[in-house]
């Protein structure tokens, strides 16, 4: 009764919000099927966390009913293939789709919190997640996930060891503070701390990704050099509070990602601590720190505001209890969370469709 090129036809009419073209040249309808007046077809997302996926399996469905037949039955199936613009050649850690580092000015201003609650959220959606705490100084990953006292396993491979990440609440989690007295101040010179951290990436495995969430230090520095030296960086997400002091130094973080011969493209800020919202009045809102000091510098870098989190006290609680809110989505914070990752996931889709392939950056010192 119906053909499979009235269906595409029909879908010719449905563009993806984010890329500006229709589903059909995009390659994202697969799978089509007709029997009687019934129709069965794979929507393919960029992103298990796509914002707008609801939208547009209506507008599907809306555009079979007007361009075919109102009496026909749409089953649209909800799939995801993420994308990724890294270099074919490159075979270091080459089954991680996409490396998302998350950076901040200044310390103090919940990077950590923000790095850990959006890789779980991530996980949430469906994706394939890691967390690699970078801080090399002050990691505070393995408390935040309540295994400080574990330790990942190493086996021999090929004469080589090979570090096991430990995985918990959906996400493969690696940190130097597994392998350090966590009692005790970290007593290096910045190459020491760069091999660290250089192992935790080569000598890991990590096995496929689809987003590869990483712990920044605060500012900048010789860990964000070897990052950059070490990995294609997909985009890099920058935490700063709303206080034009914190903003100050999130303008030097912002630079630096995107000096000449770096060049990390920035997916956005979040401006963590946003306001204050006292658990006994949940509609109040008292903006301690300023308000939309983020916002305002998010314009003038021409780069989307992905996030505001509020102040709550169950934010710090329940990090300190290895339980971090985005474990609940369906919690206040834990939605903030979960819109934090889909809008990330967004602008990771719309970076890969519209910029040059991720690439390993090489500094040439004068």
């Amino acid at each position: 009764m119906y053909s499979t090129d009235q269906i595409k036809e029909a879908l010719k009419h449905v563009n993806d919000p984010d890329f500006k073209k229709d589903l059909i040249t995009l390659n994202m309808i697969e799978n089509i099927a007709l029997e009687g007046t019934k129709v069965r077809f794979d929507l393919v997302l960029t992103t298990p966390a796509c914002p707008m996926k609801t939208k547009m399996k209506n507008d599907c469905i809306e555009a079979i009913h007007h361009y075919v037949s109102p009496d026909i039955e749409v089953d649209v199936n909800l799939t995801s293939r993420v994308t990724t613009r890294r270099h074919q050649d490159e075979e270091l850690l080459k089954n991680i789709k996409n490396v998302v580092a998350v950076a901040s000015g200044k310390g103090g201003v919940g990077k950590s919190t923000i790095a850990v609650n959006l890789a779980i959220a991530l996980a949430k959606t469906g994706a394939k997640v890691a967390l690699v705490d970078a801080d090399i100084y002050g990691p505070s990953v393995p408390i935040m996930f309540g295994v400080k006292d574990e330790r990942p396993e190493i086996t021999e491979e090929d004469g080589k060891s090979i570090i096991h990440p430990l995985e918990k609440y959906g996400i493969k989690i690696l940190s130097i503070g597994f392998f350090v007295d966590q009692d005790k101040a970290l007593m290096w010179r910045g190459p020491m701390a760069s091999n660290a951290l250089r192992q935790l990436f080569t000598e890991a495995k990590w096995d496929e990704l689809d987003y590869m969430v990483i712990d920044l230090p605060p500012g900048t520095g010789d860990i964000h050099l070897t990052m950059v030296q070490t990995l294609p960086v997909t985009g890099a997400v920058i935490v700063s509070t709303p206080q034009q002091v914190a903003i100050a130094d999130v303008r030097k973080a912002a630079s630096m990602f995107k000096q000449d011969g770096i060049n990390v493209p920035i997916l956005g800020l979040v401006e963590n601590m946003a306001w204050f919202t006292p658990e006994e009045l949940p509609n109040n809102k008292y903006y301690i720190f300023g308000k939309e000091g983020c916002k305002q510098f998010a314009e003038e870098l021409n780069v989307p505001l992905l996030g505001q989190i509020p102040i709550v006290q169950s934010i710090a609680d329940a990090g300190d209890a290895g339980k971090p809110v985005a474990t609940d989505e369906n919690s206040i914070l834990g939605k903030a969370f979960m819109q934090l990752a889909e809008n990330v996931a967004q602008q990771i889709a719309i970076r890969n469709a519209n910029l040059d392939p991720t690439k390993i950056v090489e500094i040439k010192y004068q």
